[in-house]
């Protein structure tokens, strides 16, 4: 096996029992990811601090020491502040930033210490900062400010967005796992873009502290991998309560390994999902649903029932009203979020302006992409005097119906199941001119993130012109074990998520 195929688990295993060294690792996906710089993955990496940290990490393999991740490369979405590496969020309004401190979450995935009352980090090397959407902004990772990401099976294709940047490093075996964030499906829909496992957890269990804020009451952390057994142990280390979070779950440390490893009740080898009631919501399968889409999905439906699993029709009747819900929430959210970024503390400041007003507004005009602008026009909007109550009020409300419809569905079912998104990856440019397009794309992942709920993307099968195609599992409040658990059942019994873009096959 090539260094660059070993997931999350095989090299933690690796260097753990060292029959590989991190430092021979990191060098090889330094030199790797070099190559193949026209996907656009990484905007930043520092080998010699990498490989320092894979130093200290083989030292303490040797010493029979180290975190459930020694050693292991891994990489940051570039929306999670780091010490030593630059963090932009994909804008120019960010750019040459530099953290006095480390994320939550990279600290815990990392060797040091996490500065929150934790224990040491899990011991992972960072290779870098991922590109994405500025400032998470966007389905396509084509509004970064510095280059588009390419899909590592087509590079005339999106990788999904915002996390492209840690989707295609991880498809493209540039990396074994990383970071990235969902606001609205940011996870879910570049992990099927490209074929890799994705987990959005519920809103909480990751914390946000040192997460460049776009949506404070949907952004939510998570692993993106090549397996849920790989998500699994990454998730356990960068989740837990963290007091320096008003946001984060007050809940005691979880092994979400041992959970997804974990037997059903009644359940054989040959049916592990056994007693596994999965609702398939009429309103995630319409007939705009493109028909490639629905083939891989279904089939991977059936794969899961004949596991042991049995399959229960359930409603959401508010599906297609997540989306005005969200694009009021949510920029209503970036307004205020981003209205500290003036040029005045940190980050771009314009070089010609006159008083302070026009300072401010030359610094967010020459800063924000246009992407980020309408978002920011619009949730200006609907917080001002005379809309507040017509719009953000009721999407509010909206919001609550829509995570009780979810409440209602659970009483019949575990998790309910269905595409991530309504196609494969469109071509690079397709839907630049028409946001609105751009927006609908989000359809079946939006209703999970507005009610907080669980939610990963599994690779089910391959559409048309050969691209990925994702199975969206969510669950109820907490229970990412279980999710995981019918994910890695799944992926026992297929071969979907191994499988690598042909322009790979030998390199």
């Amino acid at each position: 096996m090539k260094l660059h195929d070993l997931g999350v688990a095989a090299a933690a295993q690796a260097i753990r029992k060292r029959e590989v060294s991190s430092v021979d690792l990191v060098s090889h996906l330094h030199t790797r990811a070099a190559a193949m710089s026209a996907l656009g993955a990484f905007l930043a990496t520092d080998t010699e601090a990498a490989l320092a940290q894979a130093r200290a990490a083989d030292e303490r393999a040797a010493r029979g020491e180290g975190g459930p991740l020694n050693g292991v490369p891994i990489a940051h979405k570039d929306i999670f502040v780091t010490r030593g590496l630059p963090s932009t969020a994909g804008s120019k309004m960010l750019a040459g930033y530099a953290s006095p401190f480390d994320a939550t979450v990279v600290a815990r995935l990392g060797g040091g210490e996490t500065g929150d009352g934790a224990a040491p980090g899990a011991g992972a090397v960072t290779l870098g900062k991922l590109n994405c959407d500025e400032f998470a902004m966007g389905s396509a990772n084509q509004n970064s400010a510095f280059q588009p990401v390419r899909n590592p099976w087509d590079l005339s294709r999106v990788p999904g967005g915002s996390s492209g940047g840690s989707a295609a490093a991880v498809a493209a075996r540039l990396l074994p796992g990383a970071t990235g964030t969902d606001t609205g499906g940011s996870i879910r829909q570049p992990a099927s873009f490209c074929g890799i496992t994705g987990i959005k957890p519920t809103y909480g269990v990751c914390s946000r502290y040192g997460m460049i804020a776009f949506a404070s009451s949907l952004d939510q952390a998570g692993p993106m991998a090549r397996s849920a057994e790989d998500c699994a142990l990454m998730l356990s280390a960068m989740s837990g309560f963290d007091r320096r979070d008003a946001t984060s779950a007050e809940r005691p440390p979880q092994d979400f390994h041992a959970q997804m490893l974990q037997a059903r009740p009644g359940a054989t080898a040959a049916r592990p999902l056994q007693g596994l009631r999965i609702g398939l919501p009429r309103e995630f399968f319409p007939q705009a649903l493109a028909g490639d889409v629905e083939a891989a999905v279904r089939a991977g439906l059936a794969e899961l029932e004949r596991l042991g699993a049995t399959l229960v029709d359930v409603s959401l009747p508010r599906t297609e009203l997540s989306i005005p819900v969200y694009y009021i929430i949510a920029p209503a959210e970036a307004s205020s979020n981003l209205s500290r970024f003036d040029g005045v503390k940190f980050g771009h400041r314009a070089a010609d302006h006159g008083d302070l007003l026009d300072m401010y507004k030359k610094t967010r005009a020459q800063g924000f992409g246009p992407e980020v602008k309408r978002r920011i026009m619009i949730g200006t909007y609907v917080l001002s005097h005379g809309y507040y109550d017509a719009y953000y009020l009721q999407a509010q409300k909206l919001r609550r119906m829509i995570a009780d419809d979810f409440q209602a569905c659970f009483r019949d079912c575990d998790l309910i199941a269905g595409p991530v998104a309504p196609s494969v990856a469109w071509k690079l440019g397709d839907k630049s001119d028409d946001p609105v397009a751009s927006y609908l794309a989000d359809i079946f992942t939006l209703p999970a993130s507005l009610a907080g709920l669980p939610g990963m993307s599994v690779p089910c099968g391959q559409g048309e012109h050969g691209m990925p195609v994702g199975l969206q599992l969510i669950g109820n409040y907490f229970e990412e074990g279980r999710l995981l658990h019918a994910a890695h059942a799944l992926q026992l019994a297929t071969d979907f998520h191994g499988r690598q873009p042909a322009s790979l096959d030998g390199a």
